[in-house]
């Protein structure tokens, strides 16, 4: 590669420059970045050095956190008032699709029961499951759902382990043992 004249005065002006005037020593400063290593910080004559910041006090330590299980959640008046509603319909038909006030399928007169109380619920068991809170059914109150087999009937929980619910075409609502049909789920509303 030929140099222009312009290009040979360049260079022959920076390598004089280099040659005759000593460079500034190199003023730098460490620094440390936890996790990934230690630097020079170039540091510009005529500046003053950074201060190193106090470090920050140490704040008390935060209350512990109880690991333990939380508590089940606080019976519903609407749960027991939707019970009670469920239980005068006791005796009624069960109807496929229906949902009262004569005659109920099983997600049907859940709903129901919930609606004289003021509370919306989801019209079939699957919408039902994705609603509500989730209840352990070591911790079951008085109307809370209960959901068995896969989700594929619901009931209401009536204590002492039995279930208000419409079982099937050609029975009524009826109250039936808990653990008469396979327990899936259970949810609070």
């Amino acid at each position: 590669m030929q140099l222009s004249p312009v290009g040979l005065l360049i260079a022959g002006s920076a390598t004089a420059a280099a040659c005759l005037f000593p460079a500034a020593p190199a003023a730098a400063e460490p620094i440390t970045v936890p996790g990934i290593g230690t630097f020079d910080l170039p540091h510009p004559p005529g500046l003053p050095p950074v201060p190193t910041p106090a470090p920050l006090p140490v704040p008390d330590p935060a209350p512990r956190l109880d690991t333990a299980p939380s508590l089940p959640p606080s019976p519903s008046t609407h749960g027991a008032q939707a019970l009670a509603a469920a239980e005068s319909k006791i005796g009624s038909p069960y109807v496929w699709g229906a949902a009262g006030p004569d005659a109920f399928d099983c997600s049907g007169l859940v709903r129901w029961a919930y609606q004289q109380v003021g509370v919306v619920v989801p019209r079939t068991t699957y919408d039902q499951l994705d609603g509500g809170h989730p209840v352990d059914r070591a911790h079951l109150q008085p109307g809370d759902l209960v959901l068995f087999n896969g989700a594929q009937h619901v009931g209401l929980y009536a204590g002492n382990g039995t279930v208000i619910h419409s079982p099937t075409t050609g029975q009524s609502v009826k109250q039936a043992p808990l653990d008469s049909m396979p327990f899936y789920a259970a949810r609070r509303y």
